[in-house]
């Protein structure tokens, strides 16, 4: 059944004029794509720097460090779900760098311009599918329960292949990334303006705002990195 999204707007407006309330809407979606978008530039950055410093490079991926560094981001998400607004931004921006560290191999694998071509591809499918999640008047609520199932068997077959160095499973479990992470995507987003209409104070907005710019974060990521997998050329 679709989501009647009129009904949660009367519920939260009461006397609020909906105008207002629409407008508070699109502030708080722009604010989520603004934290979620400098997120990506500052990991982007982070990546590069990395990549192009031959010293911190085998530093990082030369020595155990590279562990650290991989395993450093659920950590970080652990610490934010208990963090105060104010270090919850802190650790946001930690977070992205990290990530940001942890996919700098990809410039010493993939040529530059498939990197770029890639990323573009990424963004226009990931505009495309956040603006369907925004805009759909359908409920997305079971094919997010059936996608975080999808997540958790990649999740495991990824993990798994690890050992086994399959390069068919590594091709299975790219195509299934690219499929989730899209249909999350769209779940995601829908998701996020649905916390927007539950009446929530200004402060839980804006933890709200970072925990959203998360999940689009690590959307738009695996995605990019399902579909380099899939169509990069390498060096």
């Amino acid at each position: 059944m679709a989501t009647d999204f009129s009904r949660l707007n009367t519920a939260r407006a009461g006397t609020v004029d909906q105008a207002v309330l629409d407008e508070g809407l699109r502030a708080h979606m722009l604010k989520v794509y603004n934290y979620m978008a400098s997120g990506l530039a500052l990991s982007g950055a982070v990546a590069a720097f990395t990549a192009s410093s031959p010293a911190f490079f085998n530093l990082v991926f030369g020595t155990p460090l590279h562990w650290v560094v991989m395993l450093a981001p659920l950590g970080l998400l652990f610490a934010m779900s208990r963090a105060s607004n104010s270090t919850l931004k802190v650790l946001y921006w930690v977070m992205v760098a990290t990530f940001g560290v942890s996919i700098s191999w990809i410039f010493q694998v993939y040529t530059s311009e498939s990197i770029v071509r890639v990323f573009f591809i990424t963004a226009a499918t990931f505009g495309t599918m956040s603006l369907f999640g925004y805009t759909t008047k359908r409920d997305l609520t079971g094919m997010g329960s059936f996608l975080m199932m999808g997540l958790f068997g990649i999740i495991i077959a990824s993990v798994v292949n690890i050992f086994m160095q399959s390069e068919m499973m590594h091709f299975v479990v790219s195509v299934l990334g690219v499929l989730i992470f899209t249909g999350l995507t769209a779940f995601d987003t829908q998701r996020i303006k649905s916390e927007y209409y539950h009446g929530h104070d200004q402060e839980v907005l804006e933890r709200g705002a970072i925990f959203g710019a998360v999940s689009l974060y690590l959307n738009f990521l695996n995605l990019f990195m399902m579909l380099l997998s899939l169509l990069g050329n390498r060096e």
